[in-house]
């Protein structure tokens, strides 16, 4: 194992900062580590915005949740996926963008997920801790507007960028026997596997909540997928311009 392998292997979501700053240069290193990700057929869809405004970073903190370190953090991210600048280039050149495709919503959002990466991995390589926000699609719209975000253009997540106040355990991940597949789907054994994980990770969460937190992987996907999940997300990306045809 390498010194890159145990650097990914200690990720963790850091939610405390202290004030130190994460200065120009730091932030230009980390983008330009996002920028070198694989992106599909080079549209590069993806714009970053740093909110720097003390009152842009308290309206998104309420935005998202009231996350009082969307606030607090040294540096705030917004990633965004942008099909407008390919629109743009491709009518400079004659062409028309073909609005609407399923296909092209979902390489810009991946594109965005690949250079998030590498930015979070470029950030804790500088001793840097993050935390990604996924709460600012509660309130899309206000997002957009907040950030003047063209049409074809949305928020996907924010990042938290900070030197770490606190020092939390990794978190366990499912065991490998569930996720990697030989030559198929790896179904044989499934309901073991996440036992197995659902006793680890309990634990775990004794350890961190000092007892106080009592659950498991199988409760919390039991909140999460058996639940509508942001269900204003289709109109508004309707509305941006990311119809799904």
């Amino acid at each position: 194992m390498n010194d890159t392998h145990r650097l990914l292997l200690a990720h963790r979501s850091i939610r405390k900062f202290t004030t130190d700053p994460v200065t120009d240069d730091q932030v230009r290193d980390i983008v330009a580590c996002g920028q070198a990700a694989a992106t599909s057929s080079n549209i590069q869809a993806v714009t970053v915005i740093r909110v720097r405004d003390g009152a842009k970073r308290a309206r998104l903190a309420e935005l998202a949740g009231n996350q009082p370190y969307v606030a607090s953090a040294g540096a705030f991210l917004v990633f965004c996926a942008d099909l407008n600048r390919a629109r743009l280039a491709a009518e400079a050149q004659g062409g028309t963008f073909c609005e609407g495709m399923t296909e092209h919503f979902i390489l810009a959002t991946v594109d965005v997920a690949l250079a998030a990466q590498n930015c979070v991995v470029a950030a804790e390589a500088m001793g840097l801790g993050i935390c990604y926000i996924g709460a600012l699609r509660n309130n899309p719209q206000a997002v957009s507007e907040l950030l003047d975000l063209p049409r074809l253009v949305y928020p996907v997540f924010g990042l938290c960028l900070g030197h770490p106040a606190q020092d939390p355990e990794v978190k366990p991940r499912l065991p490998q026997a569930a996720m990697l597949g030989e030559d198929t789907y790896p179904a044989e054994g499934m309901l073991e596997r996440i036992r197995e994980y659902d006793a680890e990770l309990h634990e775990y969460y004794a350890r961190r909540g000092g007892g106080t937190k009592d659950s498991n992987w199988s409760l919390e996907m039991k909140g999460v997928v058996g639940k509508e999940a942001r269900p204003h997300m289709r109109a508004f990306l309707a509305e941006r311009g990311f119809t799904m045809k």
